[in-house]
């Protein structure tokens, strides 16, 4: 097994991330670094990541959290904030984040050690589905949403055409509420997509994420996915 893969199905990061961490040099294979993903991986062969040892295969969890603003969608920060992972202590799993939101987005983000099903679901060939609610400045008219559905140049790449609609007008605060569906997911490209047409966020949501929502599970909650909603997931990206 390639050891990015091998890394992956251990839960110790997604395949993306794990072959950043190999060629940081921050992976040995039985006492020496090595800087290459494809290392074939021995059953006899002892690995560790930053001299700590890869334990075996983690049994797979997959969790729905709905994440409240205020908290970084990564494992470790840096500078001491809040992270996502201060809001799953409890499961007794290592896990993190399929992507991320931003730290003052809010919804629904994935929680997994699932590495495999975490790539796929971030890689861009799948067009995994996003729901996002945004509330903005000014009410956009028919020729801002025509360039949100066709796609806006950002940093010299347009967008993927996306479905826009207002869900809800704010005449008093002269804002409204978009509900944007993409298949991208490129760094805040919300953000970058409404303030292209003049309308930048003031509060952001993310509704859906690969048909997962969080219904009524409050804000800073977390629930395991059924075997179901896992079944889902996988035929999302293996059709």
């Amino acid at each position: 097994m390639r050891l990015a893969k091998y890394l992956a199905r251990a839960g110790v990061a997604s395949r993306r991330r794990a072959e950043k961490l190999i060629t940081a040099g921050r992976v040995c294979v039985n006492g020496t670094v090595t800087d290459r993903p494809q290392y074939r991986v021995q059953d006899s062969d002892t690995v560790t990541v930053d001299d700590r040892p890869v334990k075996g295969f983690e049994e797979k969890a997959h969790f729905l959290l709905h994440k409240p603003p205020g908290y970084i969608s990564t494992v470790d920060d840096t500078h001491h904030r809040p992270t996502v992972m201060d809001l799953v202590k409890e499961t007794g799993k290592r896990l993190y984040p399929v992507g991320r939101l931003d730290a003052d987005t809010s919804g629904v983000l994935l929680m997994t050690n699932d590495g495999e099903l975490a790539n796929l679901l971030t890689h861009p060939r799948y067009g995994v589905r996003k729901v996002y609610l945004a509330r903005v400045a000014g009410i956009p008219d028919k020729k801002a949403l025509e360039q949100l559905r066709a796609g806006v140049d950002i940093e010299g790449k347009k967008t993927a055409p996306a479905g826009v609609k207002i869900a809800r007008v704010f005449a008093g605060d002269n804002e409204a509420l978009l509900e944007l569906t993409l298949i991208e997911g490129r760094k805040r490209q919300v953000k970058k997509m409404c303030g292209a047409v003049n309308h930048p966020v003031i509060r952001l949501h993310r509704q859906e994420f690969a048909g997962l929502r969080a219904g009524r599970l409050p804000e800073g909650s977390y629930r395991r996915l059924t075997e179901e909603e896992v079944r889902e997931l996988y035929r999302r990206v293996e059709s």
